[in-house]
C-alpha cells in the first residue's frame, strides 16, 4: 500500500516537469549565468577572464549609467502614479453593467495588444515636428511648434506619454475586477446608513481593493523599470542621453560595444533596483495597513 501510495506521489509529480524545465532554462539558468557573466571581462567573440567586482566598479563610476538611473528613476516616479490612478479613475467610471461602458472598456484595453513597434509609430506620427498632430494643434492655438522627440525635458516626456496609452489596460482592468469582487451587501448598507458618495469610495471601494492597487502598483514599478523599446524607437535615447534608460545602457553596452561583462554588471544592477523599489512599495503598503 505505501509503495503504490509513493509511487502514485511519484506519478503526479511528472505533471509540473515541463513547467519546472521551462522554469529552469528561461528563468534560473539565465539569472546564475547572468551572475558569472558580471563577474568576468566577457566580449561577443568569446574568451572570458574573471575580474571579480570591478564591472561594477565601471558601471557605478560611469557618468553615463548615472544619467541613465536618473532617467528611468523619474519616468517610473511619474508613470506608475499616472498609470495606478488613471487606471482606478476608468475602472469606478466604467464599472457599470451597460453596452457603453463594455464597449468603453474594450476600446482602453484594445491598446495593451498592440506591439511597441505599432504604438511607437502612432506617437511618432502625433509628435513629429511640423506635421504631426500636436504640431498642427499648436498651430491652431497659435503657439510655436514643439520638438517634442527632440528636445531636452520633453522627450522623456513624450515617451512616458506612449507608455501610460500603451499601458493603462491593464491596470485598468485588474481593478475593474477587483471592484466588481466587492459584495453588494456593503453597498446596500451604506445606502441605508445615508452614506455620501465620498465616504462609501473612502470607506468601502478603496479598502476593499487595496491588495489589488498594492499588486497593479508593483506590477508596473517591475515593469516600468524595463523601459526600452518605446525609448529606442521614439528618441534612440537623445538628445544627448536624457531619454536613455538602462535597459537602453545595457544594450548599448552589450551590443553595440561588445563588453558583454559589462552589461551584464548593469543588469544585476539593475534587478537589485528593481526588487528594492518593489518592496519598497510592498513595506510602504503594508506599514499604512497596520498603522
Amino acid at each position: 500500500m505505501a509503495e503504490s501510495y509513493r509511487r502514485s506521489r511519484w506519478s503526479h509529480a511528472l505533471f509540473v516537469v515541463p513547467y519546472l524545465i521551462v522554469f529552469l532554462t528561461l528563468l534560473v539558468f539565465p539569472l546564475f549565468w547572468g551572475m558569472w557573466l558580471s563577474l568576468n571581462k566577457v566580449d561577443l567573440f568569446g574568451g572570458a577572464e574573471f575580474v571579480g567586482l570591478r564591472q561594477y566598479a565601471r558601471v557605478l563610476s560611469d557618468p553615463v549609467f548615472h544619467q541613465a538611473v536618473r532617467n528611468t528613476v523619474i519616468f517610473v516616479a511619474v508613470s506608475v502614479p499616472v498609470l495606478v490612478g488613471l487606471g482606478l479613475f476608468l475602472a469606478l467610471a466604467l464599472n457599470r453593467k451597460t453596452r457603453g461602458a463594455a464597449f468603453l472598456r474594450g476600446l482602453y484595453f484594445s491598446s495593451t495588444i498592440l506591439s511597441v513597434t505599432i504604438v511607437t509609430l502612432i506617437w511618432r506620427i502625433v509628435f513629429i515636428p511640423n506635421d504631426g498632430l500636436m504640431a498642427l494643434i499648436f498651430a491652431g492655438l497659435g503657439w510655436e511648434p514643439i520638438g517634442f522627440l527632440s528636445t531636452k525635458g520633453w522627450s522623456l516626456f513624450s515617451v512616458g506619454v506612449a507608455t501610460v496609452w500603451w499601458c493603462i489596460g491593464l491596470p485598468m482592468m485588474l481593478l475593474l475586477a477587483a471592484l466588481q469582487q466587492i459584495p453588494a451587501d456593503l453597498y446596500e448598507a451604506a445606502a441605508l446608513d445615508n452614506a455620501s458618495k465620498g465616504r462609501i469610495l473612502t470607506r468601502i471601494t478603496l479598502p476593499s481593493i487595496k491588495p489589488t492597487i498594492m499588486l497593479v502598483a508593483v506590477i508596473q514599478i517591475v515593469m516600468q523599470f524595463q523601459l526600452f523599446g518605446q525609448a529606442l524607437l521614439m528618441t534612440n535615447g537623445g538628445p544627448a542621453g536624457t531619454s536613455r534608460p538602462i535597459v537602453m545602457y545595457i544594450y548599448e553596452t552589450a551590443f553595440i560595444r561588445w563588453d558583454v561583462g559589462l552589461g551584464a554588471a548593469a543588469s544585476e544592477i539593475l534587478f537589485v533596483i528593481i526588487l528594492c523599489a518593489a518592496m519598497l512599495q510592498y513595506w510602504i503598503s503594508t506599514r499604512k495597513e497596520e498603522v
